[in-house]
């Protein structure tokens, strides 16, 4: 399969599969636990859906910063977005 249809590089596809199977996956943790709000440090009160999109768009930050400062390789900008989104999970 090509996806010269769209000028896609398989990373590119592999980032927004990623993205829907963790889509589908909060959807099914909704389903079969729904989720709390709760406080957290900010002071918000936040639900696993908000912490999802707090840490998404938080990463997309962290990745054009790091590409803004650094540039490539993006590996690194990777790795502090999965730290940041953990920490985000955990206290937000």
């Amino acid at each position: 399969m090509t996806l010269d249809w769209m000028a896609w590089t398989w990373p590119t596809a592999l980032f927004f599969i990623a993205i829907a199977a963790t889509l589908i996956t909060m959807t099914v943790l909704e389903i079969r636990c729904p989720t709390v709000a709760r406080v957290g440090v900010l002071g918000l009160k936040t639900t696993r859906g908000d912490r999802l999109f707090i840490s998404l768009l938080g990463s997309a930050f962290i990745h054009l910063a790091w590409l803004g400062l650094v540039g490539s390789p993006l590996w690194v900008a990777s790795i502090i977005s999965l730290v940041y989104a953990a920490c985000v999970f955990r206290w937000a």
